[in-house]
């Protein structure tokens, strides 16, 4: 697939006045920011506590996400799931979402095979990720894999140069400033904190699985334990 060099953005899409997570899923289902829209089935927004403690953010719906219109629902969401039960983490408490809203692939035969987004899917869908942000309030944000690195943390950071890592959220950011929100009591806002790690996609394409699913749970262990302090 030809790299996309072009697109107009979510902004447009994203209506000033939504206020709630559920009124930027519904909104999100209308977007046309780039031309990953035309070849998915649906938007695949958001998913959990708006008042969580953790937010995952990955790369992209894959193709069960696409079919069910909700994020980690594949063979990568479950061995998610396992590590974050593994590394003691609260799975009520945790908000889970994406870098990018749509599943890019190719077709292959009968099969639509994963390809990694461009970095102007990243830039394009990006606002929904910022609007998202300015809803939720989290500790600890756990980045998955280097898609979502790129769209948090800018192109130049390298999840395994620093991977378990805790940074300080947002100025850890590329653009801090998308990503700060003054809370009505500052005195009770934790300080917020960011991790980044491996995707779990990364673990099932690994030749040693096991060596890297420990990888996982030993780097989300770290968020675990910062939130306990």
């Amino acid at each position: 697939m030809a790299e996309q060099t072009d697109a107009p953005g979510a902004q447009q899409f994203i209506p000033p006045q939504a206020g709630t997570l559920a009124e930027l899923r519904t909104a999100a289902a209308g977007c046309r920011g780039c031309e990953l829209h035309r070849d998915a089935t649906q938007t695949v927004f958001g998913r959990g506590d708006e008042r969580a403690r953790v937010v995952f953010v990955g790369e992209q719906p894959g193709d069960l996400e696409d079919q069910k219109g909700l994020p980690f629902v594949g063979p990568a969401g479950r061995l998610l799931r396992r590590a974050v039960d593994d590394a003691g983490l609260d799975p009520a408490h945790l908000y889970i979402t994406n870098a990018v809203k749509h599943f890019r692939h190719e077709v292959r035969g009968r099969r639509r095979i994963h390809q990694t987004p461009d970095r102007v899917h990243i830039v394009a869908c990006r606002p929904w990720l910022v609007a998202e942000f300015a809803r939720l309030r989290p500790e600890l944000v756990v980045v998955l894999g280097a898609t979502a690195a790129k769209a948090l943390l800018g192109p130049a950071f390298r999840v395994t140069r620093q991977r378990g890592e805790l940074l300080p959220w947002p100025a850890a950011a590329e653009h801090p400033a998308d990503f700060t929100r003054t809370p009505v009591d500052t005195a009770a806002a934790p300080a917020a904190r960011l991790l980044a790690t491996i995707h779990p996609s990364a673990v099932l394409r690994a030749d040693n699985q096991d060596v890297a699913y420990r990888g996982l749970v030993d780097d989300l262990t770290v968020a675990a334990r910062a939130l306990a302090g």
